[in-house]
């Protein structure tokens, strides 16, 4: 057992990953989507924040791989047509979006841990790579794999009525679609053995009135609370990381050969770098 304690996360930088281009409504995820909070909520505790939506600058280069709300209208330009035109198309596309690439890989990089929100029902490559770079890296990465439901869908089966062509179709529609239900919120397999057992949240925990007097904005419902007003969360990100913040021991994990807890030799760096 690790005697020391002290507050893992002052003076530590973390990353924030998750979906950018897929989601629902990119406006109203930069003004007001999970990475605002989390970060408000980090830098109260004196981490420095790595946000993608708002880049660091690069001297001399100050819209360096800046995104906007326009940012994923380039993708209109691409082609897969088979000529010079094609390719020169294709080529201005991905020469547009290596900046991009380069500083949110260049920030998890310069990160101590990655927070990644990671739901099931939106596609996104760039939050994988980053995860796996900070992995490669060594790196903590806390993600939060929140369940997924379809309730205007549940809605509209019920509406139909019972004819057998609606249900027929009703069914069709449902195989089409590429985002099925993941009610617990299960990550994919691909992601245990990748981060580690102890890495994974079912939500942020943003309901929890311990918070509110710090962030009044807090008490107030909006729709990032919604499936945690519904299911409150089995393990919620934002206690584990005031956990680490009150100067608990070295966070733990299952040692699955010795069939006991151990300390996560993925904090140890920091243990050694906060002593």
């Amino acid at each position: 057992m690790n005697e020391k304690s002290h507050n893992f996360l002052h003076g530590t930088r973390a990353y924030l990953s998750g979906p950018m281009d897929f989601v629902a409504d990119r406006a109203t995820e930069k003004r007001a989507g999970w990475r605002v909070r989390v970060k408000a909520y980090l830098q109260s505790l004196g981490v420095n924040v790595f946000d993608p939506w708002e880049k660091p600058s690069v001297r001399g280069m100050h819209e360096y791989g800046r995104e906007d709300l326009q940012t994923i209208q380039h993708r209109d330009s691409w082609t897969f047509e088979q000529s010079e035109q094609g390719s020169m198309a294709r080529a201005d596309l991905a020469e547009y979006f290596w900046s991009t690439m380069h500083i949110d890989l260049r920030m998890v990089d310069l990160s101590d841990f990655v927070i990644a929100y990671c739901p099931s029902n939106v596609y996104s490559v760039g939050t994988v790579h980053e995860i796996v770079i900070a992995r490669q890296q060594h790196k903590p990465v806390l993600m939060v794999s929140p369940p997924v439901g379809h309730p205007a869908w549940e809605k509209l089966q019920q509406a139909g009525g019972d004819t057998p062509e609606w249900s027929e179709l009703l069914s069709e529609v449902e195989r089409e679609l590429p985002v099925k239900k993941n009610v617990s919120g299960t990550p994919s397999l691909w992601y245990m053995p990748l981060l580690g057992s102890e890495s994974f949240f079912d939500g942020f925990g943003f309901c929890d009135t311990r918070f509110h007097e710090t962030f009044p904005d807090w008490r107030e419902p909006s729709p990032l609370d919604r499936h945690e007003l519904e299911r409150a969360p089995e393990r919620p990100l934002l206690p584990f990381l005031a956990q680490l913040a009150e100067g608990r021991d070295v966070p733990r994990k299952w040692d699955h050969i010795n069939q006991c807890y151990r300390d996560d030799d993925d904090w140890l760096l920091l243990e050694e770098a906060l002593k």
